[in-house]
């Protein structure tokens, strides 16, 4: 089954499209994932900025964070592998997909691109704990002869970020912690 309509699907094994791309555009010598406000992402993947829209229902800022964190260690951790940066969730029981931020890593270089999993389309069940292993594999034509935009960062800019926020978040529960003893 494919998806169209600026959307990239990605075909797996029995016919099953396991996620759909969506297309933007842009580059910067930079990555940054980040709440902005109550509802607002921004992601940073070098001169590409865009903000995206988070659902609060089911995760708040903190869990995205968490999500976040746990799929940049993830990108980090092989030469070749995939994952994925959840923009926005409702709860996988009764949603129909999610809006991710796909992240392949082929050695120094993580491509990123914009996409949609679809619950329908998967041959099992969605893990919002794990959700990289509903990211299909990385494809940079869709079935309409397009380039699928992407951008590319160097693993040692997402590392940096990590380790930045990885400081970030600790200082900013010291002083929540602080404020609530207060």
């Amino acid at each position: 089954m494919s998806r169209t309509a600026g959307r990239r699907s990605t075909e797996k094994g029995g016919g099953s499209v396991r996620m759909t791309q969506i297309s933007t555009t842009s580059n910067h010598e930079g990555f940054a994932i980040e709440s902005v406000s109550a509802g607002v992402g921004r992601i940073v993947v070098d001169a590409f900025t865009e903000t995206f829209p988070m659902d609060l229902t089911f995760w708040d800022p903190k869990r995205y964070e968490k999500s976040w964190a746990s799929a940049l260690r993830r990108v980090e951790e092989a030469d070749v592998t995939t994952s994925c940066l959840v923009s926005s969730i409702t709860d996988p029981k009764t949603a129909n997909f999610i809006s991710c931020w796909a992240l392949y890593r082929i050695q120094s270089d993580i491509f990123v691109q914009n996409s949609v999993i679809i619950f329908d389309d998967l041959d099992h069940a969605f893990d919002p704990e794990n959700p990289w292993l509903s990211a299909g594999p990385r494809e940079v034509i869709d079935e309409d002869g397009n380039n699928v935009s992407e951008w590319r960062v160097d693993v040692e800019a997402v590392r940096r970020f990590r380790k930045g926020i990885g400081m970030d978040l600790s200082r900013r529960r010291a002083i929540e912690s602080r404020q609530e003893t207060l």
